[in-house]
């Protein structure tokens, strides 16, 4: 899935959150944002999502401008095509590590408990889907979170400080686990990150700033 940002700005009433950010993203690429805190590194992902209003210019996923849908059609094409890596997990506490993965197929109407198996192994979780959240460390928590948003095969993921919370030894094995499987799936990646050792793992860096976007 191809991702275009034109132009983008974003404010809250009078304070300038970022401002005439273009960027594009090719199918298959991995690209890292990094910048300050308060830049809205975080915003410009909900964005790219249509998770987040903005003020001026354009988000396109192949071709499709998310300001022409309506929530409905944006939240169809998230579930189809769309999966999300947040610094906070999301997982729910009620749910075995296996259903949680699964929630993604659920929602569309999907039921692959193979497909689930393979994910939790692919992310170094096999034979841990019976286990609750509870029960595992912070690192195995992200990785539940990786296989959940890539479950259902997304054209696109987005990933928000996925190491933030996580020592380096973790942090590194969380972020192999993360290319790993967006490149097996020929997924096109935006992470956002503070980690100048997860952005080095992208093929391109950029930087945002109140006053746009470099790389």
């Amino acid at each position: 899935m191809s991702l275009s940002v034109n132009k983008l700005s974003k404010h809250y009433g009078e304070v300038v959150v970022f401002n005439n950010v273009s960027l594009q993203v090719a199918p298959g690429e991995f690209v890292a944002i990094v910048g300050e805190s308060g830049v809205g590194k975080s915003t410009l992902l909900n964005c790219m999502a249509g998770l987040d209003s903005w003020d001026a210019g354009s988000v396109s996923l192949d071709g499709v401008d998310l300001g022409t849908l309506s929530d409905d059609q944006r939240a169809l094409l998230r579930r189809e095509k769309v999966g999300f890596v947040f610094q906070a997990f999301h997982v729910l506490p009620h749910l075995d590590v296996a259903q949680n993965v699964a929630l993604p197929l659920l929602l569309l109407g999907q039921h692959d408990d193979a497909r689930v198996q393979a994910m939790l192994a692919a992310v170094g979780l096999a034979g841990l889907g019976e286990r609750l959240p509870q029960q595992l460390s912070g690192g195995q928590l992200q990785r539940v979170a990786i296989a959940r948003a890539l479950i259902h095969r997304p054209r696109l993921l987005l990933a928000d400080e996925p190491t933030g919370n996580l020592d380096p030894t973790t942090a590194a094995k969380v972020m192999d686990a993360l290319v790993a499987q967006t490149r097996e799936h020929g997924a096109a990646l935006v992470l956002v990150t503070h980690s100048e050792t997860a952005a080095a793992r992208a093929d391109r860096v950029l930087h945002l700033s109140s006053e746009g976007i470099t790389g």
